[in-house]
């Protein structure tokens, strides 16, 4: 078989986008004036990528699902999927907890809350008001069909797909409507080829006025907790993520490797959205069910949140130790078990983070909310390794779940991670390949 031809460094999506990151980062340290109106270029981008959201995941789920046809394996797939997320963000939380913990990131602040400004983040705290485990069920049901569409609610979109697949696939006469789906998608996934065409002018725009509003000076006061965040999330990833990995005979970093254009993507835009099509898109091809994707992908953007899961301890501690506030270890559990809730319960409230930790904080009255304006100059930075481990976590339970349910093709993993069909795949070992 001859050797594929590789395009030129220059002409490869990574390539360009580091490249635009790299131009946003000098423009921002030297121009932040400039820099910080290169905003609606970024913005620009992730709405441009948000719009396709909904449509891909719902003819991808409805074409998924319309090919099983079999509820019970529907069913088998989402218990998989759930019990996966549960037990993995929690590992998330404790390993926060632990970190942060020993490290002690907070404790040189010495802040006092009843003197911090509040104003500033008046907005995240009215919205984590109102999240709770109640509102965030009623929320998957939409008011009217068009309204989970025209509101980018991935969880209705993915309910009304799951419904709508059933639907046809119990439909006698259903085969002239499933052909169109499959046409509606490869049409859908051509159009996000030609929106990624611009990802580096995204990314360059995002990361320009991220240094430029903020500033690398921002991160010095804080660096001993940026330190401690980002070391934790890469441990996460490499140790943990690559222990499951093995456990289910993949290479985590081999998978890493293969889906670098949408890391790049999230690093540059500070959001794991940005990278969701793409995503599916590489999943699908590099041989896990279509069902399986459009299932565990969508919703493990709501329930498996490994980067947020880690943020949210470190953040709440490190507020408590800014503060001066002892937690015992009742109350240090107590924090655990809420993070569990309102980080599911506010997943899909625009403002991530913020907006979780506020309900958490606000919910046990144990840790000043007015602690978590220490955070604001440093959220957005850390909101990219978040975003990077979020992927990073939804790729390899999709990897996971596919296999665990026998709907992992391992020879197909090989052709598109070696450019060869043949041979022994490259992310799956030889002893559990699928």
């Amino acid at each position: 078989m001859p050797t594929p031809v590789r395009q030129p460094l220059y002409k490869s999506l990574f390539f360009q986008v580091m490249v635009a990151i790299a131009c946003g980062v000098a423009l921002g340290a030297f121009n932040p004036s400039l820099a910080e109106k290169m905003k609606p270029l970024g913005d620009g981008f992730i709405k441009l990528i948000r719009m396709m959201i909904a449509p891909v995941i719902f003819s991808t789920v409805v074409t998924g699902i319309a090919g099983i046809g079999d509820m019970k394996k529907l069913g088998r797939v989402g218990v998989k999927a759930l019990l996966y997320f549960e037990v993995v963000t929690t590992l998330a939380l404790l390993i926060g907890l632990a970190v942060v913990t020993i490290v002690q990131p907070g404790a040189p602040i010495h802040a006092d809350a009843s003197t911090l400004d509040t104003k500033s983040i008046a907005q995240y705290t009215t919205s984590g008001a109102h999240v709770s485990t109640a509102d965030f069920i009623l929320n998957i049901i939409p008011d009217q069909v068009v309204n989970a569409f025209a509101k980018g609610e991935i969880l209705q979109v993915l309910l009304l797909a799951i419904m709508f697949g059933l639907a046809l696939a119990n439909f006698e006469q259903g085969k002239p409507v499933l052909d169109a789906f499959h046409y509606i998608n490869h049409l859908l996934f051509t159009m996000i080829g030609y929106i990624m065409i611009v990802a580096p002018i995204g990314a360059f725009g995002a990361m320009a006025f991220t240094i430029g509003k903020f500033g690398i000076k921002a991160l010095l006061p804080l660096a001993n907790l940026m330190l401690c965040f980002y070391i934790t999330a890469a441990l996460f990833v490499f140790v943990v993520l690559g222990a499951i990995g093995r456990a289910f005979g993949f290479s985590v970093w081999k998978l890493l490797k293969y889906l670098k254009e949408e890391f790049v993507i999230v690093l540059g835009t500070s959001t794991s959205e940005s990278a969701l099509p793409g995503l599916m898109r590489k999943l699908e091809k590099l041989g896990c069910a279509k069902s399986v994707v459009g299932l565990v992908v969508p919703s493990g953007y709501s329930f498996n949140l490994d980067g947020t899961s880690i943020y949210l301890t470190i953040a709440a501690l490190f507020v408590a130790q800014a503060t001066g506030t002892h937690l015992t270890a009742a109350q240090e559990i107590q924090l655990l078990l809420v993070l569990m809730l309102t980080s599911k319960g506010a997943a899909a409230v625009a403002g991530g983070g913020f907006i979780t930790l506020a309900a958490t904080l606000s919910s046990l009255g144990t840790v000043p909310v007015a602690g978590i304006t220490l955070l604001l100059g440093v959220d957005r930075f850390m909101s990219q390794m978040r975003g990077l481990t979020n992927l990073a976590g939804n790729a390899v339970a999709t990897v996971v779940v596919a296999k665990w349910e026998k709907e992992f093709d391992a020879s197909k993993a090989g052709a598109i991670i070696t450019g060869h069909a043949a041979g022994e795949p490259e992310l799956v070992s030889e002893s559990k390949s699928a």
